[in-house]
């Protein structure tokens, strides 16, 4: 690929002093799905020296985004094959109870 598009990247974060996970999405834009994950990584290790006891966990994938960011536009999607009720996948991957969001 050699055209310039636009890509989400989720990283993971270990927080040790409120002992939680992150998980950040940014924007980039990159020629390929793994330049944007490595801008994403250098910017992960960046936002790990500006806080106190904050450790990336060498996690990221990439969604690309087909479109130039703006209202509605999505800028991260992840499939995952499951056989969990609807209610019970929620409980199980996104609302645990553990949450913070914010």
């Amino acid at each position: 690929m050699t055209d310039v598009s636009w890509y989400g990247v989720r990283c993971v974060f270990r927080h040790h002093h409120l002992d939680v996970y992150e998980e950040r999405v940014t924007l980039w834009t990159a020629r390929s799905l793994d330049e944007a994950i490595a801008r994403a990584e250098t910017e992960a290790r960046e936002y790990c020296e500006m806080l106190d006891a904050v450790e990336y966990v060498n996690f990221a994938e990439a969604f690309r985004i087909g479109e130039v960011p703006g209202e509605g536009v999505e800028v991260f999607s992840l499939m995952r094959e499951s056989e969990l009720p609807p209610g019970e996948y929620v409980r199980r991957f996104f609302a645990t109870g553990d949450e913070r969001s914010g």
